[in-house]
């Protein structure tokens, strides 16, 4: 993500990592647990990939559009979800109003998951997600979490950084939306990725690893109740527009 001048037009080890996770169905839908609570009415998807998430919404019938930066994303899109419409959308493009003027104010919900990080302009980005909600409609990010846990998974996925709670917090206006709740993600994912991109130096998600990771869905979401959300691999926020 970012402005259209500053990134890679065919993204690799994005597309590879992407289709690891694929594999991961459980792990992807207790994602989708996350944020689905947030989602009524007319929802946009920003930075959508191969559509990992965007399948869920699909299957339970909601009314999603979905975005990416990359044509090479938006086609899969478009194949796999013949019934949504796929947005060419640059969350930070100069003079985002005046491109996407007809969606200004039209969805009851906007989110973005594992999206912000790629985007120099955070706090831009999260601007112009809010200005896309009706009168309050909610915004759902979820981030990495942690800037020790950066690693080479980060550099080949072109993340700028990794938040905290207070840091992502701190991107979003003091004024215009209320902050709804706030949350991290995932605590056993910390240990994977710190063994699998810190120690072991791998830049792809290893698709063995994810399948296994997959199966111990079950016993991460116990461990997340265990620690009370107060740490995690990702680190998730709901505004409220006024």
């Amino acid at each position: 993500m970012g402005n259209q001048d500053n990134f890679k037009e065919f993204d690799f080890e994005g597309e590879e990592n992407l289709r690891a996770i694929a594999e991961a169905d459980k792990f992807n839908e207790w994602m989708y647990q996350q944020v689905v609570p947030h989602c009524k009415g007319k929802i946009l998807e920003i930075g959508s990939g191969i559509g990992n998430i965007s399948y869920f919404f699909d299957r339970d019938g909601m009314d999603i559009d979905l975005s990416d930066i990359r044509e090479q994303y938006r086609s899969y899109l478009k194949k796999s979800f013949e019934k949504q419409a796929v947005l060419d959308m640059d969350i930070v493009a100069v003079s985002f109003e005046e491109i996407h003027g007809d969606k200004l104010g039209a969805y009851d919900a906007v989110f973005a998951l594992n999206v912000v990080e790629h985007i120099k302009e955070d706090k831009l980005a999260i601007e112009n997600m809010i200005k896309l909600l009706k009168p309050g409609g909610k915004i759902i990010i979820l981030v990495p979490a942690y800037q020790w846990l950066y690693n080479g998974f980060d550099v080949a996925l072109e993340h700028f950084k990794r938040y905290t709670k207070s840091r992502l917090l701190g991107i979003f206006p003091t004024t215009g939306a209320k902050l709804i709740r706030s949350w991290y993600f995932n605590f056993a994912g910390i240990f994977g990725w710190f063994l699998v991109g810190s120690v072991l130096k791998k830049k792809l998600i290893p698709e063995s690893n994810m399948k296994l990771y997959n199966r111990l869905t079950p016993i991460f979401k116990i461990a997340d109740k265990v620690v009370l959300n107060k740490m995690g691999l990702s680190v998730i926020a709901v505004y409220q527009k006024d």
